[in-house]
């Protein structure tokens, strides 16, 4: 009985150890290369370290480092707006740190004023990346350690101010001095950062007072109309009547002028009478004497005058009822 020996007749391979050290090594070089080259985005730079140790700043653009983790590149956007939301989030948002979950929302929105009343407050921080090595060797996280800072600046300045101050007429003032304080902040701790902007958003009394705070505001802002229109009427009545007393006493000195006037000339007038008097009493007797019965004996209708040598007046007067029913001209005779 013969032996049966299995694979008799399989193909021996044989392993060529020069062929599969070129084969690794070729490998290594294309995995190095690979992992070597990399690409600086437009708005980023690149901080590059080597062994953990800052070497380098690369541009945007496509760049080469050392493989196999001898050299690490932290990409940094330094031409692009941040920001960061407190109170509320905005879906989508490319940077993890922008807003917090919904029940951290409810807390950083809590505000206790100056007055110890409570404000819900809504804000958000503009910033941008000014010191890219700073920003990455000062600090292990430098945006949640911003958002610290942004809360705690946010409620020392509310905490200064009252509740009216904060729901009413201190959006301006508290968003400047919230954007001053955080500047000195970060220029302090030297985090690589340049705050650009601090907005106020919805700021509004809690749920359970809200009402009350809205009735509140409901009555001031009548207060301010109704003091509004007072103002507007004031400003239209008042000229109106200083316009009527002044054109009121032009008048009465137009008036008391136009007298004066008229006294001055009849005194003058009777001083240039009395003068001609003097020079002839007689002429100027009698001619004032015509004059003034011219002026009188004008005015009375249906007169007959008649001299002492009149021998009678019926002949007159039947000659008066046969003129027609006219009103004739004064005969004088």
């Amino acid at each position: 009985m013969s032996e049966i020996r299995p694979f008799a007749n399989a193909p021996q391979i044989s392993f060529n150890p020069r062929l599969i050290l070129t084969g690794l090594i070729g490998l290594f070089l294309a995995v190095g290369i690979f992992s070597g080259v990399y690409q600086v985005p437009a708005e980023s730079v690149a901080v590059v370290q080597r062994f953990g140790g800052y070497l380098k700043t690369e541009t945007p653009g496509l760049h080469f480092k050392l493989p196999w983790g001898i050299d690490q590149i932290t990409l940094v956007e330094i031409l692009r707006q941040q920001k960061l939301e407190f109170g509320f989030g905005t879906q989508g948002a490319t940077n993890p740190y922008q807003y917090a979950d919904y029940r951290d929302q409810e807390g950083e929105k809590t505000m206790v004023t100056g007055d110890l009343n409570t404000a819900l407050v809504e804000w958000v921080v503009q910033y941008h990346i000014s010191d890219p090595v700073a920003y990455v060797f000062n600090f292990r996280e430098p945006v949640p350690t911003l958002r610290d800072l942004s809360q705690a600046v946010m409620r020392e300045v509310v905490g200064d101010r009252t509740v009216d101050e904060v729901l009413t007429i201190g959006r301006q003032e508290m968003e400047a001095k919230c954007a001053e304080r955080l500047r000195e902040l970060v220029a302090a701790l030297n985090m690589g950062v340049r705050i650009d902007q601090i907005q106020l958003g919805n700021i509004n009394p809690p749920a359970d007072v809200q009402a009350s705070f809205s009735d509140v505001n409901r009555a001031k802002q009548e207060k301010e109309s109704a003091i509004n229109t007072a103002s507007g009427n004031y400003y239209q009545i008042i000229p109106k009547a200083r316009g009527e007393a002044e054109q009121k006493i032009k008048s009465a000195e137009g008036y008391a002028a136009k007298r004066v006037n008229e006294a001055e000339g009849d005194a003058a007038r009777f001083t240039a009478v009395l003068a001609e008097y003097l020079k002839a009493p007689e002429v100027t007797k009698k001619r004032l004497y015509l004059e003034t019965m011219g002026e009188v004996l004008s005015q009375v209708p249906g007169k007959i005058i008649l001299d002492d040598k009149a021998s009678s007046f019926l002949p007159l007067m039947n000659l008066r009822q046969a003129e027609p029913q006219t009103n004739p001209a004064p005969a004088t005779r």
